[in-house]
């Protein structure tokens, strides 16, 4: 027995090692910052304070509301149902008359691994009156992260195309291996997405039909950002992974996302995370699998509101 004791101890070593890697990348939770408010204070990350609703009609006037439309005096919202594919596509036509109400939020306010919440919480959270799920940030171990003007990690991706949203709302595809996030930030970016890859790139499609998110099915749910012109965006979601609806492909959606007229088109995390969520609701069918319609919790949403 003593013989072997040494490699026995080795064994459970080894094993406990293991579960402890394992944990620490996909369970356990690390807070690294909290998110500072817009006056400046902290935000706890369990934190759920919002802007109240008079403040937000007072700064947005009196809102319009249907069920597939917002309108105010600073943003405008048409949500339009297509069908391509054999799949089901929502885009939230958006016009807005300041960059600042295009905006990023992270789960429970905070930045950190495995912090995570569905698209829906974190868009209440922030009173989002459009959101849809971001880069999940948090599953990468490199990566730009810049958010709302605050740079919290600065870690380059090799190849990794970014989509950089700036101060006056413009939009630019970069390598992250090209230019740091602190020139980015000095140039005036406000937020920096780190997913991809790039869809359409000066009105061009930029994929291939060959080109895949890792090792992911060619037909997917997916999530994607466009721009059309000036302070004009179009925020695109398509079902996947059921009988109701196949999904897509990153040419198919590149493709798609051309028709209707974008400049620039960025693919954000797909799959199970693709949600939209709009005035209150999640209006698309987010799976994981298909067997079951139900969102996935999310590092971080990119949204519309005050």
């Amino acid at each position: 027995m003593k013989k072997y004791l040494w490699g026995i101890i080795y064994g459970i070593f080894l094993t406990a090692l293991t579960i402890y890697i394992l944990m620490d990348t996909f369970v356990i939770t690390r807070v690294y910052q909290t998110v500072p408010s817009e006056d400046g204070e902290i935000v706890s990350e369990l934190s759920e304070e919002n802007i109240s609703d008079s403040d937000t009609s007072e700064e947005s006037g009196a809102a319009v509301t249907t069920v597939n439309s917002y309108e105010d005096s600073h943003i405008s919202v048409t949500i339009t149902e297509y069908r391509e594919k054999a799949t089901t596509i929502y885009v939230a036509d958006v016009r807005i008359s300041s960059a600042e109400y295009l905006k990023t939020a992270f789960a429970n306010g905070a930045y950190g691994r495995n912090v995570t919440e569905k698209t829906s919480e974190i868009a209440e959270k922030n009173d989002a009156i459009l959101a849809i799920n971001g880069d999940y940030y948090g599953s990468q171990e490199n990566g730009y992260v810049l958010r709302n003007g605050i740079l919290y990690r600065n870690t380059a991706a090799k190849e990794r195309e970014d989509l950089v949203i700036y101060a006056d709302g413009s939009f630019a595809i970069i390598t992250e291996t090209d230019v740091s996030a602190e020139q980015l930030l000095n140039d005036g970016a406000q937020q920096i997405i780190s997913f991809g890859p790039a869809l359409v790139t000066d009105g061009q499609i930029s994929v291939s039909e060959k080109d895949e998110v890792g090792k992911a099915k060619t037909s997917n749910p997916r999530t994607a950002i466009g721009i059309v012109d000036e302070l004009h965006y179009l925020f695109v979601v398509s079902d996947g992974r059921t009988e109701e609806s196949e999904g897509l492909s990153l040419y198919e959606l590149a493709v798609f996302m051309q028709s209707l007229g974008v400049q620039t088109a960025y693919n954000l995390d797909g799959g199970g995370s693709s949600t939209m969520y709009f005035n209150g609701e999640v209006i698309n069918k987010p799976t994981t699998n298909g067997k079951s319609i139900r969102e996935r919790s999310v590092s971080d949403i990119v949204y519309i509101g005050y």
